[in-house]
């Protein structure tokens, strides 16, 4: 954690809350996640286009539909109630790419309660984050579909919830396959383009 990022934290009174959040000035991008706020490295170039890339078929097969989908920096409050005000949110998290259909879930801030889609670029750096601890405020919120993006091992893992309500691993996707979008009718990703050879 960057030293200005980490002496504000200490400032602080008490668990970092979205107020917080909001008010941070510095150049660092962070999550909040139960209280305690979590520094986000810069993507790599490999992370950006395999972001680009899927964005830009989401985008394509989402063109006049209700849908909308956003690539981070872009705010998703999983808890958040209607009567919340920014101090009384602790979790505050950015999915490398999200899918929202329910447009009353979408302010100026970003979005409050789960989206119908989040997808996540693993790095090492973050996996363990991403794989244990982002993963539960997902099955905790009541996210429908989860994509693992592995640029290591050049593949996909797709979640789903399941009629007991847990987020169950579906499929897995390498760079020949196309992947179902199972949340958007008709909607499938080339993965070849995702992980371009050479």
């Amino acid at each position: 954690m960057s030293a200005p990022l980490a002496e504000r934290i200490e400032e602080m009174e008490g668990p970092c809350n979205f107020r917080e959040y909001l008010d941070w000035e510095g150049p660092e991008r962070f999550e909040v996640v139960q209280g305690e706020a979590v520094l986000l490295a810069a993507p790599s170039p490999s992370h950006q286009e395999i972001s680009f890339e899927i964005c830009r078929q989401l985008g394509n097969f989402l063109e006049g539909k209700k849908c909308k989908a956003y690539a981070a920096p872009f705010d998703v409050r999983l808890f958040e109630r209607e009567r919340d005000s920014p101090e009384d949110v602790d979790t505050v998290i950015q999915p490398d790419i999200t899918v929202i259909c329910d447009r009353s879930k979408i302010d100026e801030r970003g979005c409050k309660g789960a989206p119908d889609v989040a997808i996540e670029i693993l790095s090492p750096s973050t996996q363990r984050h991403d794989r244990l601890v982002k993963f539960n405020l997902y099955q905790r919120s009541g996210l429908g579909e989860l994509w693992f993006v592995d640029p290591a091992n050049r593949s996909v893992e797709v979640f789903l919830r399941d009629g007991q309500g847990m987020l169950r691993p579906v499929e897995v996707y390498r760079p020949k396959d196309t992947a179902k979008v199972n949340s958007l009718e008709g909607c499938f990703i080339e993965m070849g383009k995702v992980f371009p050879e050479g």
